[in-house]
């Protein structure tokens, strides 16, 4: 017979096998394209300890993006990713490694500008226990411009604890990371 209590963690969706090890702590970082529509990423270290079996459990992502440049006749575009692997050119959600996306349009045409962003949520909501687990030393930020004038840059927050994980867990998390890249 199947306790309840035992299914608790698979039904409000706790990572179960992980053991919490710190407080929430946020991680700020930036990124800047080296030069403008570049394709750039940052690599991040979280200083997890691998031989502890420390892992990264995200809870929330901040995205903050400079405006793509508003270029008579032009769409223009800033675009940032936030991943648990590298990355060699902008990934979509559909990515099981991206975490969060932030894009921002700006359509001009005849002179007359529109702008709009697409992005992730900021903070999950309530019913979700957390949106990511980083099982590997790193995560990594990337951002491309599209027709600007200018490099952009654009700079975040990851909101999360340490987590330490059984044995085995560990080794899933970090073969799935690994071979998803």
């Amino acid at each position: 017979m199947v306790n309840i209590i035992d299914l608790m963690p698979i039904i409000i969706g706790m990572p179960t096998g992980l053991k919490q090890s710190s407080a929430v702590v946020p991680i700020g970082f930036s990124v800047d394209e080296t030069a403008a529509n570049t394709f750039t990423q940052a690599q991040i270290d979280l200083n997890l300890s691998p031989l502890d079996r420390e892992v990264f459990v995200a809870l929330a992502i901040n995205l903050d993006a400079g405006p793509p440049d508003n270029v008579d006749d032009t769409a223009t575009s800033t675009r940032v990713r936030l991943t648990t692997t590298s990355q060699t050119a902008i990934v979509g959600l559909e990515n099981a490694n991206c975490l969060s996306a932030l894009s921002e349009f700006c359509v001009n045409q005849g002179g007359t500008a529109v702008s709009f962003t697409n992005q992730a949520l900021e903070t999950p909501p309530s019913t979700l226990e957390y949106i990511g687990i980083i099982a590997t030393n790193d995560f990594f930020v990337q951002i491309a411009g599209d027709n600007n004038t200018r490099a952009k840059g654009a700079s975040g927050k990851l909101y999360g604890y340490r987590a330490v994980a059984s044995a085995d867990i560990y080794a899933a998390l970090v073969q799935s990371e690994v071979l998803s890249a």
